[in-house]
């Protein structure tokens, strides 16, 4: 049985579509193009959220969450067992020395090397999934979106959310695990029962990122932290092998994939054009990957 629903994310505070998340991208949506009314309305319109690659966003969100909790959530491994593992191991293994550090300051240092290891993670595993033609089959879903919305967010093949699920318990386990043997009790500093850095990242605009309102940041901000339209740049057709990041761009300047918004032109969304027309349904979105072989 699902414990939770699809309309529970609006709900969920760990989730890009919690009302306050939404909330907070519109009203900065707003305030940016508040002096070009055009491309406020466009961003808004029907054009793009009926366009038909949206209405497939959206019977495929349904479709996914389903996939997702009754196959690929009791197929991965939970943090928490990671954290054993880890644990156990380090007790085993290695000899304890005591680390004396205040108990806030053990809270600040697990919560921001949480943050900053998933986000590593996430740049690595996004950067592989476009890199190695096997996995880039899968990721293709994804990139099919010839429009952008939040749910475009969740437009993830089911490897992939397999591929993801991994990756969060191994960073988040690992680091668990190796603060409870250094420090033993802790917690993390939270707001809303999430990780503070991340309600921060998903409450300043995050759903921008798959919208249609280009917003960039200063460049010096953007070697750092992605603005919404370094994603964007991530999903034109052009510059998709760019801005693998995900809160942070700063992985993509250390290591030689970064786009800047000024700097960079964008076109338009999705693959190629000869691509796009194997990607116009809930069926071919689950299937295609499988049926592909050498075309990339």
């Amino acid at each position: 049985m699902i414990e939770n629903l699809p309309w529970d994310y609006f709900s969920d505070p760990s989730k890009r579509l919690y009302w306050l998340y939404l909330v907070t991208s519109a009203v900065i949506a707003v305030l940016y193009r508040v002096g070009n009314l055009k491309k406020l309305r466009y961003a808004f319109s029907s054009m793009i959220w009926w366009h038909p690659s949206a209405r497939l966003d959206y019977g495929y969100f349904m479709i996914s969450f389903a996939i997702k909790a009754l196959l690929i959530v009791p197929l991965v491994v939970s943090a928490g067992e990671v954290t054993r593992f880890v644990y156990t191991f380090l007790a085993s293994h290695v000899e304890y020395v005591e680390i004396e550090m205040s108990y806030e300051s053990v809270m600040v240092l697990y919560t921001l090397t949480l943050f900053i290891v998933s986000d590593f993670t996430r740049y690595w595993l996004h950067r592989l999934l476009h890199s190695v033609p096997l996995l880039w089959r899968f990721h293709k879903v994804h990139h099919s979106a010839r429009v952008l919305n939040p749910l475009t967010f969740y437009r993830v093949h089911p490897v992939e959310n397999l591929l993801f699920g991994f990756r969060y318990a191994l960073s988040a386990g690992v680091v668990t695990g190796v603060f409870v043997f250094a420090f033993g009790s802790l917690e993390m500093i939270d707001l809303l029962g999430v990780n503070v850095l991340v309600v921060v990242f998903l409450a300043l605009g995050s759903n921008l990122r798959h919208s249609h309102i280009s917003l960039g940041f200063p460049v010096s901000v953007e070697r750092v932290f992605s603005s919404p339209a370094q994603h964007q740049l991530h999903h034109a057709n052009g510059t998709m092998n760019t801005n693998y990041g995900g809160a942070l761009s700063l992985w993509d300047t250390l290591f030689g994939t970064l786009a800047l918004s000024s700097q960079t032109k964008r076109t338009r969304f999705g693959l190629r054009r000869e691509q796009m027309g194997e990607y116009q349904s809930i069926w071919a979105l689950l299937s295609t990957p499988f049926k592909m072989r050498k075309r990339t």
